[in-house]
């Protein structure tokens, strides 16, 4: 397991972050997202998106909770869910998440929503507003993502 931390000093910066994560993406990859509202956990996956072909900017699934991304609109099959609306971990499972990410990386804002320990393998990130108004952002790569992350 390595750990690591980032300053993401603006939109731009947070962007090259997601441009780089999806640059080692995988069909079968979680990725966690935590942080308070406002931390940037979207405006992350919308770099991701970005850089896998999305033209248009990626809504955030706070409604959806699971917004699709398929081939030819992106490079990787992609789901971008958003947890926050669960009550229960149990909930999850009705999703089909681990169904589906055999053929496609999972974004996934508000894990532990999902209950602690669902994706062990997942490389977490969690962002924090910083006092100047930038992003510090603290990840854990588990051994699935070595060689891989930190890029």
């Amino acid at each position: 397991m390595r750990h690591g931390e980032e300053r993401l000093a603006d939109e731009a910066t947070t962007a090259a972050l997601g441009a780089r994560l999806a640059a080692v993406l995988r069909a079968g990859d979680v990725v966690t997202l935590t942080g308070g509202l406002g931390a940037g956990k979207t405006s992350l996956a919308r770099g991701v998106l970005a850089a896998l072909g999305l033209a248009e900017e990626a809504p955030s699934p706070t409604f959806a909770i699971v917004q699709p991304y398929d081939l030819p609109e992106v490079s990787l099959p992609v789901l971008h869910v958003d947890l926050y609306r669960l009550d229960d971990p149990r909930d999850v499972d009705e999703l089909g998440l681990d169904e589906a990410r055999r053929d496609a990386a999972l974004l996934v804002e508000w894990p532990e929503r999902a209950g602690a320990g669902r994706w062990p393998d997942a490389l977490a990130f969690d962002l924090a507003i910083a006092a100047d108004g930038a992003r510090r952002l603290t990840w854990r790569a588990p051994d699935a993502w070595d060689g891989r992350w930190p890029r």
